[in-house]
C-alpha cells in the first residue's frame, strides 16, 4: 500500500510541476504571443544544459544512495551532506561557466539572466533526500503553496506582450522557494554529523557515471528547442514546448512509478531479494502498459483540437505535433520501467548509458534531415525514433536476466482496446465542431471503451485491482 500512496502523491508531484505552466499557459499564449513564447522556449533549452551540469547526474545517485542506507539515520545524514557538497560545488562551477558564456551570448541577454534564476536554485534541490526515504507527501504538500502562489503571481503581473522577462523570472523563482521548502524539516529529520569524517569526493565518479546517461537524456530533450530555434524560428520552439508540455502532463502519471520504484527496488537489491525485484518488475510494467497504451491513443484522438481550443488558433501546429509526439507515452513508459526501476537499482548504470546514448546520437542525427524537410513535425519524428531507440536497447539487454514474456503477456490485450478507443475518439474529434462540451465527450467515450474493453478481456490489471481493493477490505 506505500508504494501505491507514494505513487499516488509522485504523479500529485509531477503533474503540479507541469500544471500550473498548463492552467499559465491558457492566459500567457495569448499575452505574450508566440514569439515571447518561443523566446522562453528557446532561452530555457540553453539555461538547462548549464543546469544539467550543476546537477551532475545526483538526482537518481542520490536517490539511490540514500535509499541504500535508510535504516541507519547517522549514515543516510553523512550521505546526505557529502552529495549535497558536491551538488553545491558544481552549482557554482557551472554558473561560472555560465557567466564566461553570457560574455559571448549576443542574444536575449535580459531572458537569460532570468532564466539563470533556474541554475542557482539547483544547488537548492533536495527532493533526492525525500524520495529515497519514500517521503513523496512531503515534497507534493510543501510545493504545492509556493506553485498556487507562482500562479497568481503570473495572472496579477502579466499583462503585456513586453513582460518576457518578468514571466520568466516568476516561473523560475518559484521554482527557488520550491527548493527551500523543504530544507526546514530536513535539519530536524537528520542528526548531526562531523564535519571533518564526511568524504564528499568518494562521490564524484559515481556521479558523474549518472552524468553521462543524464547528459545524454537532455541532449534529445533539450536539443529539439534549441535545433528548432536556430533552424526554423523561436516560434517552432514554442510549438515544440506547448505540445511536450501536454504530452509530458500526461505522461506524469505514467514514468511517476519511475521515482517510487527506485528506492523500493534499490533496497530490495540491497536485501539480496532478487525474487522481489523481478516481481515488482512485472507488476509494475504491466501496470505502466495498461496507463500509456490509453494515454498515448487518448491523446492522439483529441490533439488536433485540443490544442487549438487551449492555446487559441495561434498555435494550430501544436495539433499535429502532439500527434506524432503521443507515441512517446509508450516508449518512455516502458523504458522508465526497466531503466529507472530496473538497471539503476541493480546497478546497471553502463546499460542504462549506453541505452540513452544511443537515443540521443539518433536524435542528433535524425534532427538535421527531418527538422530541414519538416520542420517542427520533423522535430518530433525525431524524438519518437530516438526513444523506440532506447526502449529496443534496454529489452535486449536486460532478454536474459528478465523474463520478456512475462512482461508484454497481457499487452495485446491494452493495444487491442487503444486501437479500438482511437477510432471513435479521432472520428469525433474531426468531425465534430471543436468545443470543450465536446472534448469532454470525447474523452468519456474514450474512457468507457477502453475500460470495458480492458474488462472484457480479463486483462492482468484487473487481478491487480481486485487484490489491491481486498488488501485494503481487510485493513
Amino acid at each position: 500500500m506505500r508504494v501505491v500512496e507514494n505513487y499516488l502523491y509522485n504523479v500529485g508531484y509531477q503533474v503540479l510541476a507541469i500544471i500550473v505552466p498548463l492552467i499559465t499557459s491558457y492566459y500567457v499564449s495569448r499575452v505574450l504571443s508566440p514569439e515571447g513564447v518561443g523566446a522562453n522556449a528557446f532561452t530555457n533549452s540553453i539555461i538547462q544544459y548549464f543546469m544539467l551540469l550543476a546537477n551532475i547526474g545526483i538526482g537518481y545517485y542520490g536517490n539511490r544512495e540514500i535509499a541504500y542506507v535508510r535504516e541507519n539515520r547517522q549514515a543516510m545524514a553523512k550521505t546526505f551532506w557529502e552529495i549535497q557538497i558536491v551538488k553545491t560545488i558544481m552549482t557554482i562551477l557551472s554558473y561560472l561557466a555560465f557567466i564566461t558564456f553570457m560574455f559571448f551570448y549576443q542574444g536575449n541577454q535580459l531572458y537569460m539572466w532570468a532564466q539563470s534564476i533556474n541554475l542557482i536554485a539547483v544547488a537548492f534541490d533536495i527532493s533526492w533526500l525525500y524520495e529515497g526515504i519514500e517521503d513523496f507527501r512531503r515534497t507534493v504538500l510543501r510545493n504545492t503553496f509556493v506553485k498556487i502562489v507562482s500562479m497568481v503571481a503570473i495572472f496579477v503581473f502579466i499583462k503585456s506582450s513586453s513582460d518576457v522577462a518578468l514571466y520568466i523570472a516568476i516561473l523560475a523563482i518559484s521554482t527557488f522557494l520550491g527548493n527551500l521548502t523543504l530544507w526546514p524539516h530536513t535539519f530536524k529529520m537528520l542528526p548531526g554529523v562531523n564535519l571533518a569524517s564526511l568524504k564528499p569526493l568518494r562521490h564524484f565518479k559515481p556521479t558523474i557515471a549518472m552524468f553521462i546517461p543524464q547528459i545524454a537524456t537532455q541532449l534529445y530533450v533539450q536539443l529539439n528547442r534549441t535545433m528548432l530555434g536556430l533552424m526554423v524560428d523561436q516560434k517552432a520552439s514554442g510549438f515544440y514546448q506547448y505540445s511536450d508540455n501536454l504530452v509530458k502532463l500526461i505522461l506524469a502519471f505514467v514514468t511517476a512509478t519511475g521515482t517510487v520504484m527506485l528506492p523500493h527496488v534499490a533496497n530490495a537489491f540491497a536485501q539480496h531479494d532478487m525474487e522481489k525485484v523481478h516481481k515488482m518488475l512485472y507488476k509494475s510494467f504491466d501496470f505502466v502498459s495498461a496507463l500509456a497504451y490509453p494515454m498515448m491513443f487518448g491523446i492522439a484522438g483529441v490533439s488536433m483540437t485540443l490544442a487549438p481550443l487551449y492555446y487559441s488558433s495561434k498555435y494550430a501546429p501544436v495539433g499535429p505535433a502532439m500527434l506524432i509526439e503521443s507515441i512517446v507515452i509508450l516508449m518512455i513508459g516502458w523504458s522508465n520501467v526497466i531503466g529507472t526501476q530496473y538497471l539503476l537499482p541493480v546497478n546497471r548504470v553502463k546499460d542504462f548509458t549506453t541505452s540513452v546514448t544511443i537515443g540521443a546520437v539518433v536524435n542528433i542525427i535524425m534532427n538535421f534531415p527531418l527538422i530541414h524537410l519538416w520542420g517542427l513535425n520533423g522535430a518530433m519524428w525525431s524524438t519518437v525514433l530516438s526513444e523506440i531507440s532506447v526502449t529496443a536497447y534496454q529489452l535486449f539487454v536486460v532478454r536474459k536476466s528478465l523474463d520478456i514474456r512475462k512482461m508484454f503477456v497481457g499487452s495485446w490485450k491494452y493495444l487491442l482496446s487503444g486501437i479500438v478507443m482511437f477510432i471513435p475518439v479521432f472520428w469525433l474529434n474531426t468531425h465534430m465542431k471543436a468545443s470543450w462540451l465536446w472534448m469532454l465527450v470525447e474523452v468519456a467515450v474514450g474512457i468507457v471503451i477502453y475500460a470495458g474493453l480492458v474488462y472484457f478481456l480479463k486483462a492482468p490489471i484487473i487481478d491487480q485491482a481486485k487484490n489491491l481493493i481486498s488488501k485494503k477490505l481487510q485493513k
